[in-house]
């Protein structure tokens, strides 16, 4: 299993449209074409948390081989009014992915 964290703003009213957005994705083929077998949304004081756990080592490569797909283009239209970077620096998925530094598993 692989996971990627992305990190950025978002207003905490906005959450549930934010959550419809990914509800109606996940319906597609597209997550699972990409290997996605489960998606968590977290908001904190102003920052947004997506979970994104894949079925293999190559979750990161995923995300940026789909991110042409009509699909992908559709949703990250879709969230850019409530989702906003982080970093003013971010250009694609991958630079708002945090890197993992530690992990543990009782597996």
């Amino acid at each position: 299993m692989y996971s990627t964290l992305i990190v950025a703003r978002m207003n905490p009213e906005d959450g549930g449209r934010v959550a419809e957005l990914f509800s109606d994705f996940d319906k597609s083929d597209l997550p699972r074409r990409m290997g996605t077998f489960r998606r968590q949304l977290f908001n904190y004081k102003g920052l947004y948390f997506h979970l994104q756990d894949f079925d293999s080592d190559n979750g990161r490569d995923s995300v940026e081989g789909a991110k042409n797909d009509p699909r992908f283009v559709r949703i990250s239209s879709d969230l850019k009014p409530f989702i906003t970077a982080y970093d003013p620096g971010w250009r694609t998925p991958a630079d708002a992915m945090a890197d993992r530094f530690y992990h543990w598993s009782a597996e």
